[in-house]
Parts: structure tokens; C-alpha cells; sequence
């Protein structure tokens, strides 16, 4: 009895969260060891199938760094990258189009309809949806003086998110999954880094939350510990101080975009954990790392 009792328990604590929100829209970047975990792949699926059930707007952006990796090693091609972006030539963006929108993409929306949600895969090329530009790797030498820019191909950054065709999907009560692939002004496609899709999509929308799921436990501190809640400020100066390291940089970097964009809450949760979305919306202490 005390088990069943325990578990009603559970429910009333996700409740007042439900009610809190309830139609708001909640963009999730989806990549990392949860989306090559079988197990955590339909914990995932099945926690956003859920999210929609009880009336939230769940907006899924995926990646596919590995699977790219691996499919270009199987034709013979080294990724080559330059600050933690892919070099992208004419043939690498074939493949970096075939295995984001052709397989990953048309996985996931599979996964959920089989799983009994619904769901609408789509690229940043469908309806306008991603405006995108050239990006130019700018560095500086150890006199401080900026270098040429580099030029890593058929890399973009996001110019403007049209957010009509997402907004379609939503009122018919689907799941959107977007690949984060862009248009260029002369119908050039371009790979983006889906984290910076991601986060332009939740400001598009004026989403609720931004969630970032990565294979790490969250934001630590000085000590390695776990930071379970931290406004804009904190987050600036731990990355002046250089508290916040490595690749987790960019990831505060864009969840603080997205707040200055007009996110309401930011969230960065380890995505090695089942059931880790419900785990930091619906309960009280949450998994991972709150920016507000």
C-alpha cells in the first residue's frame, strides 16, 4: 500500500507544474548518448509523447554529430574541425543533409508515432522555416589581433527562424522535430550547429523553457559540483572567471541568447538519465542546471 501511496504522491507533486504549463511551448535540443541509447531513446520519446498528452507544447531540435562522423569514415572522408565546427564541403553536406533529415530526423518522428504520439519531421529548407548565412570563423593570435576569418564551407548561422510552419504543426496537435539544416538568400544549404537552432527556435517562439539535453550532469562549479540554479549574471561571471569550461561555454553562451531573446527559463540536464525532462519539469529539485 505505502508503494501505490508513494507513487500518488509523485503525481501530486508534478501537479501544480502541469497546471503551470499547460499550453506553453517548450523547446527540447535532443542529441547526445540519449539519442544512441535504445533505452533512453523511448524513455525519451515516450516522456515527450507524454508532455504532450497533458497539454504542453513539446518542440524537438536534434542533432547527429556521430552519426555523420560515422557515416562519412565509411566512405573514406575524415571530419576535419575548426573551434568545434565541422568543415563542410559540397560532398560533406550531402551527407550531413542524407543523415540528418533522411535517417535521424525520420527516426525520431517514427519512434513517437509508433509510440502512440504524433509527430511532423522537418528540415530548416521546409517552409521557410530557417534563414541562414555563411558563418566565418573569426580568431585572434597571441598579440590579441584578429586573424583572417576562415572559411569552413558550407557552415551557417542562423539569420531569422520563420516560426508559421511550426506553429501549424503545433495547433494540430503534433510534435514538430526539426533537423538543423538551413536556406541560404540563393537556396544554398547549410549545416548548422544545432544548439544555436535550437535556441534561435525557442526565442522565435517565445518558448517557456530551452532544454538542453548533453552527456554531462550539468553546470559545476568551482569544486565540481553540481549548480542547480543560476540567474544570467552568475552565468557571466563564471565564464569571465573561467568556472565554466570547454564545451559546456557554448552551451551557456546559448541558453543565455535565449534568455536576452525573450526565453523564460533555461535548462542544461544530463541526458544519460531516463525519464531526465520529466525529472527537472515536474519535480521539485529538478536533475540538472536552471539559468533564469
Amino acid at each position: 500500500m505505502q508503494k501505490l501511496i508513494d507513487k500518488a504522491d509523485v503525481l501530486l507533486e508534478a501537479l501544480p507544474y502541469i497546471q503551470r504549463f499547460a499550453n506553453k511551448t517548450i523547446v527540447i535540443k535532443y542529441g547526445g548518448h540519449a539519442m544512441e541509447d535504445e533505452e533512453l531513446k523511448v524513455s525519451f520519446i515516450r516522456d515527450v509523447i507524454l508532455m504532450r498528452y497533458i497539454g504542453m507544447n513539446p518542440i524537438i531540435v536534434h542533432g547527429g554529430g556521430p552519426q555523420i562522423d560515422s557515416m562519412l569514415e565509411k566512405i573514406g572522408k575524415k571530419s576535419i574541425f575548426v573551434e568545434g565546427m565541422r568543415v563542410t564541403d559540397a560532398e560533406t553536406m550531402d551527407i550531413v543533409e542524407m543523415v540528418l533529415v533522411g535517417k535521424i530526423n525520420k527516426g525520431i518522428v517514427s519512434l513517437i508515432n509508433r509510440h502512440g504520439g504524433s509527430a511532423v519531421g522537418l528540415s530548416g529548407m521546409d517552409g521557410n522555416l530557417i534563414r541562414a548565412k555563411k558563418l566565418w570563423i573569426h580568431r585572434r593570435g597571441k598579440d590579441g589581433q584578429e586573424k583572417e576569418p576562415l572559411d569552413i564551407g558550407l557552415v551557417g548561422e542562423v539569420e531569422a527562424i520563420n516560426p508559421e510552419v511550426i506553429e501549424t504543426i503545433k495547433n494540430n496537435k503534433s510534435i514538430p522535430v526539426i533537423a538543423p539544416v538551413g536556406m541560404g538568400s540563393a537556396g544554398e544549404r547549410y549545416n548548422i550547429n544545432a544548439d544555436l537552432v535550437a535556441g534561435k527556435v525557442a526565442a522565435a517562439l517565445q518558448a517557456e523553457k530551452f532544454i538542453l539535453l548533453t552527456d554531462v550532469e550539468g553546470v559545476l562549479d568551482a569544486e565540481k559540483r553540481l549548480i542547480s540554479t543560476m540567474d544570467a549574471e552568475m552565468a557571466k561571471r563564471f565564464l569571465r572567471e573561467g568556472i565554466i569550461q570547454g564545451g559546456m561555454i557554448p552551451k551557456v553562451n546559448c541558453c543565455l541568447d535565449a534568455l536576452r531573446e525573450g526565453v523564460k527559463k533555461t535548462h542544461i540536464i544530463d541526458g544519460r538519465v531516463k525519464h531526465t525532462i520529466l525529472l527537472e519539469i515536474f519535480t521539485d529539485e529538478g536533475i540538472g542546471t536552471q539559468i533564469y
